[in-house]
């Protein structure tokens, strides 16, 4: 009586998820597939597939950035979330509390207060036009937006705690002991970093590369308000297509590019989960 109250229990917990999952993933996907595989009227077709292969260098182009701006998040957080682990409770609350204050803002709200500071009348060209004005000199200011470099920023600038948050949290679960023993046994500072903090915190860097590189070749919005629209990315098209932007509405062609783009996210989750249990299954390196 006891075990079938118990499956009870436990089918009734996983319904709820499993409905969710149904309903706002499966389905959509199912949708995706349909859509790039038929015809406005419906029949079967694979013609909407060549569109892939004409938008590569869109897709390569996404590819690139969402790769640059992963690198860059990489490199600027793993500092920030080290400085963090090391430092006092105090200061680690303050920082994180830093840290998420922006998350809270819209994302839209975000995107365009750097249009103030970026556009050829925003901040940064109106500070250097009022230092040259005051030495003598004409300057125009910089071309710092509506392009390649400014989309790269927003990228960076928005989803840089996705990666500062789970090296926090990776290298906060280190065991003070285990440095304590490296260091015992002789090894210097750089040593300890290299052999045991650096390895125990690779599945926090997998799990930042993932939740930074997922958004940044889907996005289409920053590419949009930072980059003037010269640039297409995939989510650019894929919007364009849905919602016709361009004056043509083809949910065929639009469902194919998405479905790639699902491709893509699916191959880079895997072979980050398969990099994340590789890390937790070597443990820390020898010291």
């Amino acid at each position: 009586m006891s075990k079938s109250v118990t499956i009870g229990n436990k089918k009734a917990t996983v319904a709820p998820f499993s409905s969710w999952m149904v309903v706002f993933v499966l389905v959509p996907m199912a949708l995706v597939v349909y859509y790039a595989f038929t015809t406005a009227e419906g029949s079967f077709t694979l013609e909407n597939l060549k569109w892939i292969y004409t938008y590569r260098s869109t897709m390569f182009l996404s590819l690139r950035l969402a790769f640059i701006a992963t690198v860059i998040c990489l490199i600027l957080a793993y500092p920030i979330a080290y400085s963090m682990s090391r430092a006092s409770e105090k200061i680690q609350r303050n920082a994180t509390l830093i840290i998420m204050l922006p998350m809270w803002m819209n994302f839209l709200v975000r995107t365009y207060s750097w249009m103030t500071i970026l556009e050829n009348n925003g901040l940064i060209n109106s500070v250097l036009k009022s230092i040259s004005a005051l030495s003598g000199g004409e300057f125009d200011g910089f071309q710092l937006i509506n392009n390649r470099g400014a989309i790269v920023l927003g990228m960076v600038y928005n989803f840089l705690p996705y990666m500062i948050l789970p090296i926090y949290t990776s290298l906060t679960k280190i065991d003070n002991s285990l440095l304590e023993a490296a260091r015992d046994l002789g090894s210097n500072g750089f040593h300890v970093f290299k052999r045991v903090i650096f390895p125990l915190s690779i599945p926090g860097i997998i799990s930042g590369i993932t939740m930074v590189f997922i958004p940044s070749i889907s996005t289409f919005i920053i590419s949009r308000i930072l980059g003037g629209g010269k640039d297409f990315l995939i989510g650019d098209l894929i919007e364009d297509y849905f919602l016709g932007n361009s004056g043509v509405v083809n949910y065929n062609i639009g469902a194919a590019l998405s479905m790639v783009l699902m491709i893509l996210i699916l191959i880079a989750t895997f072979f980050m989960n398969h990099f994340d249990k590789d890390a937790k299954t070597s443990g820390g390196g020898r010291i």
